[in-house]
């Protein structure tokens, strides 16, 4: 489906942003990996708050043509408080292919791009830290046909609007994280 206005999931009301045009590959899939995890495995405390809280490796493949920028959202929908974010990178040159461990927490990056601010408050990449339970952990990538010139902070809901329109390929990863 790649039009959706919104989509009901584990009793969260969460924006489903449309995916604006057509892509090459599977209708604008787009390949997402880490070298520190696969889908569904857990993800290294190393990456987490128990751990270095360093952004973990991320690597994404099948970019449609037309890309002008890549943005990054991770979130933990299984949060007490609902979808939380644990970083948001966007603006992101759309010849970047992967970004290495331990992303400095600041406002870019040196490939160029920028990061807002995480549902935690703080810019860069916070790391899981469920409260209680096994949490999942979303890393979405998307190919965007706009360069958004958001300044750097901006909050999710900001970039979620920003990228309304602007999608043309999205992926995810997903790790999960428990504290026991």
């Amino acid at each position: 489906m790649k039009k959706i206005s919104a989509v009901i999931l584990f009793g969260v009301l969460l924006m489903a942003l449309p995916v604006s045009g057509s892509a090459e590959g599977s209708e604008g899939t787009i390949e997402v990996r880490s070298t520190a995890f696969a889908e569904g495995d857990r993800i290294p405390s190393d990456f987490t708050c128990d751990g270095a809280d360093m952004s973990p490796p991320v690597e994404w493949a099948n970019i449609p043509s037309g890309t002008k920028s890549i943005a990054i959202l991770v979130e933990d929908p299984d949060a007490p408080s609902g979808n939380w974010s644990h970083w948001l990178a966007y603006d992101l040159p759309p010849s970047l292919r992967q970004l290495p461990p331990g992303i400095p927490a600041s406002k870019g990056f040196p490939a160029g791009g920028t990061q807002g601010r995480t549902d935690f408050g703080k810019m860069g990449y916070s790391g899981p830290c469920p409260p209680q339970g096994n949490h999942r952990y979303f890393f979405r990538v998307y190919a965007l046909d706009a360069i958004l010139g958001l300044k750097p902070g901006v909050t999710k809901q900001e970039l979620l609007r920003a990228m309304q329109g602007h999608i043309l390929g999205q992926g995810q990863l997903m790790g999960t994280y428990d504290r026991s």
